[in-house]
């Protein structure tokens, strides 16, 4: 039998793993900042140590893109130290750590999807930091695999799916930028990857960096329009704007596509479209208009 640690259960993804988790004959044990604070080096070495964990699925992030301009230090603890310390103790015990990073530690100017060759160029804080802490699992010794993903959104938490949601309620327009192209993801199916991956115990002598999001090519209006349309938010207009039209303190980057090539062939994933998981979390949500329900 398997023992898995989830640290950061409390965000979007771990959630997602939690419910997976339920499925499992393995041990799954879910942390977040109140049981397993991942920034505390010795925390995290008794907690390696005592619960012999084989994998180590560390969701545990600062992912406020604008907080963590205003907090830096508190990004680096979270997203570089934290991850650091993780790939620390995984060394000392053995165990795997699946590390999970973001899009944003490049810089937007490839003209072609990113593969994981293709060299790092962070614009904001949060690029920075995760960055680090890319680097720190990769010089720790330990046996890892990073899966850099991109616009994560789903049922739970805070994320632009919800936010679009309620402020097509709230609002007779919305404006939305429009210059910025990536892929939705829907933190279910980065989920479901990552379960079937240590169930079937795929990640066995496949250490390295890997990129999943879901398939297709949209911009941030794109993904609000596709929104409205779905949950039937006629009223509401969806306005294009320019990203220097928007107030931000974080630069992100203006194309972000992720190639997901290598971790689709070596473990045999079927990754949807962004538009069919956007209506799947939409039918969860209870948010589909009446005839998209009934597809």
């Amino acid at each position: 039998m398997l023992n898995v640690l989830i640290t950061g259960a409390g965000g979007q993804l771990g959630r997602e793993l939690q419910r997976l988790a339920a499925l499992s004959p393995n041990c799954y044990v879910a942390t977040d900042v109140a049981e397993l604070d991942i920034a505390d080096s010795g925390a995290v070495d008794r907690a390696l140590h005592e619960g012999r964990f084989d994998v180590v699925v560390n969701c545990a992030a600062f992912t406020d893109v604008e907080g963590a301009e205003a907090d830096p230090e508190g990004a680096d603890r979270l997203n570089h130290i934290g991850a650091a310390n993780l790939a620390a103790a995984a060394a000392q015990t053995g165990a795997t750590l699946i590390h999970l990073s973001t899009d944003y530690v490049f810089d937007g100017s490839s003209v072609v999807p990113y593969t994981e060759q293709m060299p790092a160029a962070p614009l904001s804080v949060y690029g920075r930091t995760k960055w680090a802490g890319e680097e720190a699992v990769r010089t720790s010794g330990c046996k890892y695999l990073i899966f850099r993903t991109s616009w994560l959104y789903s049922e739970y938490g805070h994320n632009f799916l919800k936010t679009m949601l309620r402020l097509m309620v709230e609002r007779d327009e919305v404006r939305v930028v429009c210059d910025q192209i990536g892929t939705p993801t829907y933190a279910g199916d980065l989920a479901l990857a990552l379960f079937s991956m240590i169930e079937g115990r795929l990640y066995a002598g496949q250490e390295g960096t890997y990129h999943f999001s879901n398939e297709g090519v949209a911009s941030w209006y794109d993904f609000a329009v596709g929104i409205a349309r779905a949950a039937g938010h006629d009223r509401c207009r969806i306005i294009p704007c320019r990203s220097d039209e928007y107030p931000a303190r974080a630069l992100r980057p203006a194309c972000s596509v992720l190639d997901k090539s290598k971790a689709r062939h070596t473990f045999g994933l079927d990754i949807p479209h962004w538009s069919e998981s956007m209506l799947y979390c939409l039918g969860r949500l209870g948010a589909l208009k009446k005839d998209e329900s009934q597809l």
